[in-house]
């Protein structure tokens, strides 16, 4: 679990492994077809592709929400494939969804405490922890979350699966939908998360910006592994820039 605190976290070892994952929503149509990805203790690692890839599809297999036909998830060393979502929750896996992730009709404060429905005894060291990390909700925690903009609902949403202390935190496109100066803010924000030793697996649209911030990638393609790499080593791969940043990168 993570602490309150910066602690120091050994990126040799390794936490979270999924391994040749076929997964799917519909009987016989896969999504994934053989999929790899790992993680390891502290480290932030990003997940891009073009729209259909499985990028999704992935973090919902790992969170148990796409039921996994082949292949296996570990977390530890320890077989968690197909866990359902709460008992993933109990294990320290936290999940911010990209869309409906707030309770909008809720107070900042009772969506935290939302959060932290598996421990509400600590929900006090909890909150203080969060809104340390996100000033912004402790001085309006009493405002409705729906009230709020695009980057502070996310903040909100990722504040929520904090309160839950999780090891691991999986992160859909958490910068979909906002302008570039709150795409920015959230990245820094996903950062500081990971700095505090919690270990991050995050999709995301915005694949410059992504690689720029993670310590390794991966680039799904029709749900299989088309490139991994540090995220320097992505990001001026010429095979990469043309076939999946484009522009972008130039």
């Amino acid at each position: 679990m993570m602490n309150s605190s910066t602690t120091p976290v050994d990126k040799n070892v390794k936490l979270v492994e999924a391994t040749n994952l076929v997964a799917g929503y519909l009987p016989g149509i896969n999504i994934l077809n053989g999929c790899n990805l790992y993680a390891n203790q502290g480290e932030l690692v990003g997940i891009i592709g073009p729209n259909g890839a499985g990028k999704s599809t992935l973090l919902k297999a790992l969170f148990g929400l796409v039921k996994i036909r082949e292949g296996s998830v570990t977390l530890q060393g320890e077989a968690i494939t197909n866990m359902r979502a709460d008992e993933l929750v109990g294990r320290g896996i936290g999940f911010v969804p990209q869309s409906n992730n707030i309770f909008p009709s809720l107070t900042i404060e009772e969506n935290l405490q939302m959060g932290a429905f598996q421990s509400q005894t600590a929900f006090t060291e909890r909150f203080d922890f969060v809104t340390d990390l996100f000033p912004t909700l402790g001085t309006r925690r009493k405002q409705r979350a729906g009230s709020l903009s695009g980057g502070e609902r996310q903040m909100v949403a990722m504040g929520r699966a904090l309160m839950m202390n999780p090891s691991v935190l999986l992160l859909d496109e958490p910068s979909a939908g906002l302008s570039p100066a709150l795409q920015d803010e959230v990245f820094v924000r996903v950062r500081e998360i990971n700095k505090i030793g919690v270990t991050v697996i995050m999709v995301e649209q915005n694949a410059r910006r992504c690689l720029q911030i993670v310590d390794r990638g991966y680039v799904l393609d029709q749900g299989k592994n088309a490139y991994e790499g540090t995220g320097k080593s992505l990001s001026t791969d010429p095979k990469v820039i043309e076939l999946y940043l484009g522009t972008l990168a130039k």
